[in-house]
């Protein structure tokens, strides 16, 4: 969603058609993004429901020193941080995003690579992945594929969900997101580089 340069004022106004836009088009990532916060649905609603209220308090104090949607964002993760304490996820998210980011990891397996000693192609593709674009059916349109997507989406660790999540799906850049989880810009480039590769992976699986 693109902000236009009056909805602050109209939000700040009182204009409940501004805001239930709003709702309608933040809600649903936003309980994505607390799903990997809270142990259940139910509880990332209320996260959710939480942040709707604390938005509605603070916009006459909201400076504009970042967007109004990673402000929204930052509300919610840290409800979210908060409700997940105290339902015992006690694990700080830079922490775990760290752990992540640090922890061994192959983009592509190896095996689809000839070896180092080939006589022609050393280290070239093996078995390259496919051209999607020469099928002959648009696939990133095709209900199944977005359900294979976003189960690879909901299978990654937490923060690499959370990071492509933001990045990908909400369209946030990646200042926004540094700025929303409280990571380093360092973290967030490999944590959205090895969600990525994972979703792709589940991609070419899927459409191969």
């Amino acid at each position: 969603m693109v902000e236009p340069p009056e909805l602050l004022a109209r939000l700040r106004a009182g204009d409940e058609a501004a805001f239930a836009a709003l709702v309608d088009d933040y809600t649903p990532s936003l309980l994505r993004v607390a799903r990997g916060f809270v142990p259940s649905a139910a509880v990332a609603e209320e996260v959710v429901q939480e942040t709707w209220l604390g938005v509605l308090r603070g916009l006459d104090a909201f400076e504009g020193r970042s967007s109004l949607r990673t402000w929204i964002f930052r509300i919610l993760v840290n409800r979210a941080r908060t409700r997940g304490v105290r339902e015992r996820r006690t694990v700080p998210f830079a922490s775990l995003a760290g752990d992540e980011a640090d922890a061994p990891f192959a983009a592509v397996d190896p095996e689809r690579f000839l070896p180092a000693d080939h006589e022609r192609w050393p280290r070239h593709w093996a078995a390259p992945p496919p051209r999607w674009d020469e099928r002959p059916e648009d696939a990133a349109a095709h209900a199944e594929t977005l359900r294979v997507v976003h189960a690879a989406i909901d299978r990654l660790a937490p923060a690499q969900r959370m990071v492509i999540m933001l990045r990908d799906i909400v369209g946030c850049d990646a200042d926004e997101v540094c700025a929303t989880l409280d990571i380093s810009d360092a973290n967030q480039r490999v944590l959205l580089h090895r969600a990525r590769s994972r979703v792709r992976a589940a991609l070419e699986e899927h459409l191969t």
